[in-house]
């Protein structure tokens, strides 16, 4: 078969299906539900990496890793006789449908946030339908990184309704929080300092979605400006044939202050 042969995703299912027949892959055959969690977690960063690497053919090569593992989990869940993939199928659409009336029904919208709003007014109605009774933050995943599962939780308040007027009751907020860790770590008390610090993050997470920045997008932004002035630092001591042990903290700040000039970053 040629590599450049075209296919759809039927072709994937009958791959997948043929991998974990009797007579298939090991590997796949032994694959379940629990083993494939991490490396759904490891495909889902690489597909935002190649999200943000700009390169068309990255993307479409872990657009592929992703869709894999949906198409294996699926089999899996057949195997059990959970549900199949055509269930999959029926369950997105008609979610789309049905939390898109402005698009297929006769509801009117005047901006993005009428219709997040719109949004989180039918997800709850249908939660209430459903016999579990799930509770409006019950659905966002417990996995998720703090950082991002904080700036959901507000998000998800807001549009509620439950959410400061103005990034003024945020800033207080978050200058209040300092002043309470600042007391925390005076008491010595790692407990209580540990408590206050997630507060003070949740705060400025708070602070950060009034200005409509992505929490985790100025994280990394900082991690990487640290890390290439830090580069810069290091290479500048090997030149010189040093360490960072060899020099003093005052050193160090200067050769710091010289890579700030020196990085665009």
């Amino acid at each position: 078969m040629s590599h450049s042969e075209k296919h759809d995703i039927s072709k994937l299912y009958t791959i997948v299906k043929q991998l974990r027949a009797p007579n298939g892959c090991p590997w796949d055959k032994e694959q379940t539900f629990e083993t494939l969690t991490p490396h759904v977690i490891e495909e889902a960063y690489e597909l935002v990496d190649a999200l943000t690497s700009g390169d068309k053919n990255e993307l479409i090569e872990e657009l592929g890793d992703v869709l894999l593992h949906i198409v294996m989990i699926t089999v899996m869940a057949e195997e059990k006789n959970l549900f199949l993939f055509s269930d999959i199928l029926s369950g997105i659409c008609n979610k789309m449908i049905h939390r898109h009336p402005h698009v297929f029904g006769d509801k009117n919208v005047n901006s993005v946030n009428d219709v997040w709003a719109q949004w989180e007014h039918l997800k709850t109605t249908e939660n209430d339908k459903k016999e579990n009774n799930q509770l409006t933050m019950d659905s966002i995943p417990k996995q998720l990184p703090a950082l991002a599962k904080a700036n959901k939780i507000q998000k998800r308040a807001s549009r509620l309704g439950f959410d400061w007027p103005d990034i003024t009751g945020t800033l207080e907020k978050v200058k209040e929080e300092i002043n309470e860790l600042e007391d925390a770590i005076i008491t010595k008390d790692k407990k209580l300092t540990k408590e206050e610090a997630g507060d003070l993050l949740f705060a400025f997470t708070n602070t950060l979605r009034k200005l409509d920045i992505d929490p985790e997008e100025a994280l990394q932004l900082a991690n990487k400006k640290f890390q290439t002035r830090f580069n810069h630092m290091e290479h500048s001591l090997k030149k010189e044939k040093k360490q960072f042990t060899d020099e003093s903290l005052v050193e160090l700040t200067k050769r710091w202050n010289n890579a700030k000039k020196a990085t665009s970053i």
